[in-house]
């Protein structure tokens, strides 16, 4: 699957992927790990696989 047909989801459901609660997603957002890739009315939507690189970062720091 390219980057470009990644389905995109909400920050409650990228939470749950990632195991972490909703703020941490937003948190993520603050501090720059993580960027949103859309939007849906006011949600905010990510990739998946940005939500897992976001992850990745915020566990090194």
């Amino acid at each position: 699957m390219t980057t470009a047909t990644a389905p995109l989801i909400n920050g409650a459901l990228a939470a749950a992927e990632a195991g972490v609660v909703p703020a941490t997603i937003r948190k993520w957002v603050q501090l720059g790990h993580l960027v949103p890739a859309g939007r849906q009315g006011r949600a905010q939507l990510y990739r998946l696989e940005d939500v897992f690189a976001a992850e990745r970062a915020a566990r090194r720091t």
